[in-house]
């Protein structure tokens, strides 16, 4: 469990560290064989459709990101530019829609934007000044469809672009244990269990 949790938030130099001292917390002990069965066959047959090679790096950090998303409702890919946090996301998704059906793995869809690419009306929405009409923003629309779309896929809305202090503060109680969005207008949204929140960043 403390390698799940631990090592994806790592950097290559780090976990050398970090398993000097999972080493020492137990020593003599060593990590058990795992086994992600159909999963691991639908990475390397989604890595051949897209045309990538399925190195254990990558199909690593795909499932790396799996685990992570069983146990979190928000999360952060972060890297530099062509550096494959798209493609992670993109090919594990695929995997667990490929795997529909099979042990607990079920249809994964993504939701993606750009939050900096747009103001923040247009983002989370706001009132017209002038005749005070409530107009719906991109990412709120996006939340509530995916919590009350009446299925148990897994939605992934992933926020591709930079963070910032402005928009993101109104993703405090969306990210934390609330789970609630809440908007200008006074709607509160409860996230579904089935949504996570994702955001591909470059750095912190």
């Amino acid at each position: 469990a403390l390698l799940d949790v631990n090592r994806p938030k790592f950097l290559k130099d780090d976990l050398i560290l970090f398993q000097g001292i999972i080493s020492d917390l137990f020593p003599g002990t060593t990590e058990p064989a795992r086994s992600y069965g159909a999963l691991t066959v639908a990475l390397e047959n989604r890595c051949k459709q897209n045309n990538l090679q399925a190195v254990d790096a990558f199909t690593g950090k795909c499932i790396q990101l799996y685990e992570t998303t069983t146990v979190r409702h928000g999360l952060m890919l972060v890297g530099p530019a062509g550096g494959g946090k798209t493609e992670v996301i993109k090919i594990l998704a695929e995997a667990l829609s490929e795997c529909n059906g099979i042990e607990k793995f079920v249809t994964t869809r993504r939701y993606i934007m750009n939050p900096k690419s747009i103001t923040m009306g247009q983002l989370y929405g706001s009132f017209d000044e002038n005749t005070h009409e409530w107009t719906d923003g991109i990412l709120s629309t996006m939340v509530r469809q995916c919590t009350y779309e009446d299925n148990e896929d897994k939605k992934w809305v992933v926020c591709d672009g930079p963070v910032d202090a402005i928009w993101i503060e109104n993703m405090n109680t969306v990210l934390d244990d609330n789970k609630k969005l809440c908007l200008v207008s006074g709607e509160i949204i409860k996230l579904s269990p089935h949504i996570c929140m994702q955001f591909e960043v470059e750095d912190l």
